[in-house]
């Protein structure tokens, strides 16, 4: 099978240092349409298809059509649009091909949601690792404004608006909307309670509406749709196409954008060519490092929201990591546990001690050394751990560990053997 490109269809197109280069393959003409059509009809646009957040917090299934018409529904002056481009987690790198490929989309689709919020001011907030891509943003925004399509008036209309490019300092916890905000206001990268939600008090206090840079992607490509092509693709509920990331131990890792609907078995062994020496797949996790794992019996669920979740994974961030039978299951999850070790920001006890003590107790088991009894105390920590960690990297930290005990039980048979 190939896959699909409504959202990758620019790619390769253009000159991304270019703007007229974009103007001349239609850049900016879903910008002068949405500026001729009411704000909420965009919004409803978006929510008719179905578009759900394509951050890696799918776990809360929220409709970005309905994000945005609450986020323009707060009252309040100088709102504020944000552009999550932190893709921290592990095996997902699908947004920074859209940064590379269509940088012009990106912001054209950033105005648009400025636009229909009511914003004054957008922000990228970018990844360190990405740092290379800094200048492709900042000459993108300058080329931008110097043409009328960013600061005051855009287009001759009623809408001023700006885009402002932050960068982190390589903290996967800034992936979180809280402590994103707080690194752009100059302050450490931590998550905080709430209320008060992002959208009615985000950064520097103002309303604040907080979106991936794939979910931002589909909007111009959305508005320009008159064959419906996007509403065409799917399965289900999971309407239109999805990028994925596929890496491990395959042998053409790579982006895909695919239809919803396209099984496991299709993307693994057809898009990115079959494991590496025809090996066998020991287990496959969905989602990145926060994400859940299952083994070979997922091959034939196609990958949609509903047919993942009822196997017991996730689509998350849209990262799919393959490996294959020279790794146990106990050496990957010392693995995973080895990186949420690090990324904890400590703030909270639930995670910080929680990591900690689940890294001990999994290389106890590697030692041969662990009894039952830490077995039960580990499944307890993590279970804590979901239940009352302050933000998302807490919660969803054990998910690998949690899931693996339910489809790889032996793994966890103290005194036992793996394969």
């Amino acid at each position: 099978m190939e896959n699909v490109s409504f959202l990758t269809k620019n790619f390769g197109k253009y000159d991304t240092n270019a703007i007229g280069s974009y103007v001349k393959i239609g850049g900016f003409s879903a910008l002068k349409k949405a500026l001729d059509l009411e704000p909420l009809s965009i919004s409803d646009l978006i929510a008719s298809v179905k578009v759900k957040g394509r951050g890696g917090a799918e776990y809360d299934m929220y409709d970005m059509g309905r994000k945005l018409s609450q986020a323009r529904a707060v009252k309040g002056e100088r709102k504020v649009v944000i552009c999550n481009a932190d893709e921290g987690e592990t095996t997902t790198f699908k947004d920074r091909e859209l940064i590379k490929n269509d940088p012009f989309n990106l912001i054209e689709a950033i105005i648009i949601a400025g636009y229909v919020v009511g914003a004054t001011d957008g922000y990228i907030y970018m990844r360190a690792e990405y740092a290379c891509f800094r200048p492709l943003l900042l000459n993108a925004i300058r080329q931008a404004k110097s043409c009328g399509f960013l600061g005051e008036k855009i287009l001759g209309k009623n809408f001023n608006f700006n885009i402002h490019l932050y960068s982190g300092a390589g903290a996967y916890v800034c992936g979180e909307g809280t402590a994103l905000i707080r690194s752009i206001e100059g302050r450490a990268g931590r998550p905080r309670m709430k209320p008060p939600f992002i959208k009615q008090s985000g950064v520097f206090a103002r309303p604040t509406c907080l979106c991936n840079v794939e979910s931002l992607s589909i909007v111009p490509h959305l508005l320009l749709d008159e064959q419906q092509v996007y509403a065409s693709c799917g399965m289900g509920d999971s309407i239109g196409t999805k990028m994925i990331s596929v890496a491990g131990n395959v042998n053409r890792p790579g982006v895909f954008e695919i239809p919803f609907g396209t099984t496991v078995r299709e993307i693994i062994y057809e898009l990115a060519g079959g494991v590496q020496k025809n090996r066998h797949i020991r287990l496959i996790q969905f989602g990145g490092a926060s994400g859940k794992v299952a083994d070979e019996s997922i091959l034939d669920t196609p990958y949609t929201y509903e047919d993942l979740r009822a196997a017991g994974v996730m689509v998350g961030s849209g990262g799919i990591l393959v490996i294959d039978e020279r790794t146990s299951v106990l050496d990957f999850l010392r693995m995973n546990q080895e990186f949420f070790s690090e990324e904890s920001c400590g703030q909270c006890t639930p995670c910080r001690e929680g990591n900690l003590h689940i890294k001990l107790i999994l290389d106890k088991m590697a030692e041969g050394k662990a009894t039952a009894e830490d077995v039960k105390l580990m499944c307890k920590i993590a279970r804590v751990m979901s239940m009352s960690s302050l933000c998302g990297l807490g919660e969803t930290a054990q998910n690998s560990l949690l899931s693996a005990m339910e489809v790889f039980p032996e793994t966890f048979e103290v005194g036992g053997a793996e394969a």
